[in-house]
Order: structure tokens, then sequence, then C-alpha cells
């Protein structure tokens, strides 16, 4: 696929890396180009753009922002008529132990309302950035789960696709809405993570017998 990754912190870092060894083409964009550019030059078919050229002939767009940067990173990105939007953000407070938002709405449907031209899917907030760069095993031969949610079908299955071609098993958990219950997971994921000591090296999972 051709990509364009929104974001050069840790979680964009983890994606241009694990986009890039699965053979996927990248562009990357961030508030700072230069910082864009040296986490570009470290990967193959990874490339830095200004926003305003990022989006280019992208497939996909992983939001990878804090939430409260999400919509207007998206809007600098130009006309996303149709693309497909991966919204990994959560609604964090400042000390990342609770979340701004909740019950009656979520960060994944407040950004569809705000940029309705585009498909908005909820998938990979779950994950710790150190989880998402290592990759999907972990121990035991255990393998992580991406949830995904959306009210469009094309947008699910095309996110499905993507974590996958990265090895990730996938849980299909309906539509936008329920991204109301995976911010709260991810929200357990990271009290246990850092209020409970457990580290980064975590990941909910769903499991079959």
């Amino acid at each position: 696929m051709k990509i364009t990754v929104v974001g050069t912190g840790n979680m964009g870092s983890a994606f241009a890396k694990q986009l890039s060894g699965a053979g996927h083409v990248v562009r990357i964009t961030g508030r700072d180009i230069q910082k864009a550019e040296a986490l570009a030059a470290q990967f193959e078919q990874v490339t830095a753009f200004t926003a305003d050229q990022a989006l280019g002939d992208s497939d996909v767009v992983v939001l990878a922002t804090a939430y409260a940067d999400a919509v207007a990173a998206l809007q600098n990105l130009g006309d996303l008529t149709g693309k497909v939007v991966i919204d990994i953000t959560n609604p964090l407070s400042a000390d990342y132990m609770s979340l701004t938002i909740g019950h009656v709405t979520s960060a994944s449907e407040e950004i569809a309302k705000a940029v309705p031209q585009a498909q908005i899917v909820k998938a990979f907030n779950t994950l710790f950035a150190q989880v998402l760069g290592d990759g999907p095993t972990f121990a035991n031969h255990q393998r992580g789960s991406v949830f995904v949610a959306s009210d469009s079908e094309r947008a699910k299955q095309t996110a499905i696709a993507l974590a996958r071609s990265l090895g990730w098993n996938t849980v299909d958990t309906g539509g936008l809405i329920n991204a109301r219950y995976l911010e709260p997971l991810a929200g357990l994921n990271i009290y246990l993570g850092y209020g409970a000591g457990l580290g980064t090296s975590i990941a909910p999972v769903w499991l079959n017998k």
C-alpha cells in the first residue's frame, strides 16, 4: 500500500519502521519537517514531506498524533475525500491516567464529525509504541491483536489488511461507535503499563478456543 503517516513521535516512528519492513511505500509528515526527514532517512521507502504535500497518491492515512492535534493535522493534508484514515488516537488526560471524553462519544467519532469526507477507522490504539515497533510476536509464541472499528466496510477491510500485512491478528469490533470501548481499553492498558508497573511490553488480546 501507499501510506501517509501523520506524526513523528514514538507511534509515528514505530509505524515507519514496521510499514517499511513490510514493503509499504510511506510518506511521513509532522510539525517539524527536519524531524520527519531524519526519521525517513532511517528506513527504506519512507520519504518526508511537508503537510500540504504529504497526502500525494496514498491509499491510507495513519493518524499518529495526539488527539488534541488530530483534526488540524488531517485538515492540513488537504482534500481527504474518500481517503481511509486509520485513527490510533486516544483522548487522554495530561497525566495519561484517564480519558477526557467517553460514554456518549469517542475520539474517533469526533474526528469523523470534523472530517466527514474521510472514512475513519479506529485501529492500533491499544498498542504501546514499543510493542508496535517490536512487532506482533510476544512470549511463548503469542501473537498480538489489533482491534478495528468503522462504519465504512472499505475502511475496515483496509485497516485489517494493513494490520495483517504487519503480522497482527485482527478483531472486527463493529461500527465506529465501538471506539467508545476501544479507547477505555487503551486507557486500561496504559494504567497497567505505567500505573501498575507492568511496563510497555504488554497489550490486550482476544483469544479463541
